[in-house]
């Protein structure tokens, strides 16, 4: 027996991104110092609902820096309607503290405590332009709280047939 629940409660908001993508990655070489170094590659993903729609899998795939393998678990607590993404890749074999939030007019935005160069940041999270065939994410790290922030990473999504 399913319990009830609102279907407009957040938990459908990454149902775009069950599927296949290509994925064009444009990424900071050198984060937070103030450099504009930045490299591009390709991946391809492939996303699955998980726990009966209250979460969501994908597999990252590149060939990039000799092969990155990578993943994301999303998911959704009912009660205090919001997201828990956690990354992983073959770099390091660890699940990454989660970045959390949610969707608002179409854009999603995510927030968590992250390390670079042994120092403690906040990492942030963007989802948006988000079509049937295509989204952007982004990524950023801010040094002074949320004040600033510098953005590391971009993805442009474009959906493979299935």
């Amino acid at each position: 027996m399913q319990a009830a629940h609102d279907d407009r409660d957040g938990r459908h908001d990454f149902d775009f991104l069950h599927g296949r993508w290509r994925i064009h990655n444009e990424r900071l070489v050198t984060r937070l110092a103030g450099a504009q170094d930045w490299d591009s590659f390709d991946a391809e993903q492939v996303c699955r609902p998980v726990l009966g729609g209250l979460g969501n899998v994908d597999e990252f795939v590149s060939d990039w820096g000799g092969g990155l393998l990578g993943m994301t678990l999303r998911l959704f607590d009912p009660q205090a309607r919001q997201w828990s993404l956690y990354w992983a890749s073959n770099r390091d074999g660890i699940l990454e503290a989660p970045v959390v939030g949610g969707f608002e007019h179409g854009v999603g935005r995510f927030y968590g405590l992250d390390r670079h160069q042994g120092r403690t940041v906040l990492a942030r999270f963007i989802w948006d332009d988000i079509t049937a065939d295509g989204a952007h994410w982004q990524q950023g790290l801010s040094t002074d709280g949320g004040v600033s922030w510098e953005t590391n990473w971009h993805m442009y999504f474009t959906r493979l047939p299935a």
